[in-house]
């Protein structure tokens, strides 16, 4: 399959998973956009520096939003991706509770610093988050990992797994590796090698998927 027939049927399943969240009782789309953005968005807001209970809070939130606003999203990767779409929904909700902080803990301001300093959502849309889109990056980057990982490991055996686990994702040397499996390091190798292209082409599938 080309590129192009490759990106042309990411593209149609990405816009076909959107027509289906636009039905609010379809579960299982709802669910596997909630189990895709769950870690990404808690993961952004743990980063920014918002607490566990506050980033659990800013995912429902931007669910609630998702909810309301699908029926208007108009999928286009080339204008705006889904991913970039969420990111600016996220980033809403962010500096909408870092607001409520700074609201709930600032001193009250006099009238002519209410009409000379800029409001808290003001300056945290500003200066403030200057690295937003490198976080969300950074973010995103571990969660589509982890998706990856998640898709490889349903289409190899359990023990192929468990040596790229074992060797790639938890540090144990090849000779160990081929001890404790008793297996040799040539497989420790091979099955390295064949996962990892496989965790490449999952990783840059959802890249153009736009997700």
């Amino acid at each position: 399959m080309n590129d192009q027939r490759s990106n042309d049927l990411s593209i149609a399943t990405r816009a076909s998973l959107l027509d289906r969240l636009r039905d609010l009782e379809d579960q299982s789309s709802w669910q596997r956009f909630y189990d895709t953005y769950a870690r990404l968005i808690c993961g952004v807001a743990r980063r920014v520096g918002l607490t566990e209970a506050e980033a659990e809070d800013i995912l429902q939130e931007t669910v609630i939003s998702v909810a309301k606003h699908i029926p208007g999203f108009v999928y286009d990767p080339r204008v705006c991706s889904f991913r970039t779409w969420m990111l600016r929904l996220t980033r809403w909700r962010i500096i909408n509770q870092m607001n409520k902080r700074i609201t709930t803990h600032a001193a009250p301001r006099t009238h002519d610093e209410e009409e000379t300093s800029p409001s808290p959502a003001a300056t945290l849309s500003g200066g403030q988050f200057p690295e937003f889109d490198a976080i969300w990056q950074r973010e995103w980057e571990e969660a589509a990992l982890e998706i990856a990982i998640d898709r490889v490991k349903h289409r190899i055996s359990p023990d192929q797994f468990q040596i790229f686990d074992l060797y790639a994702l938890r540090g144990m040397n090849v000779v160990q590796v081929a001890a404790a499996l008793g297996t040799n390091a040539a497989r420790v190798y091979l099955v390295k090698h064949r996962v990892a292209g496989m965790l490449k082409q999952e990783i840059a599938a959802l890249e153009k998927s736009g997700w």
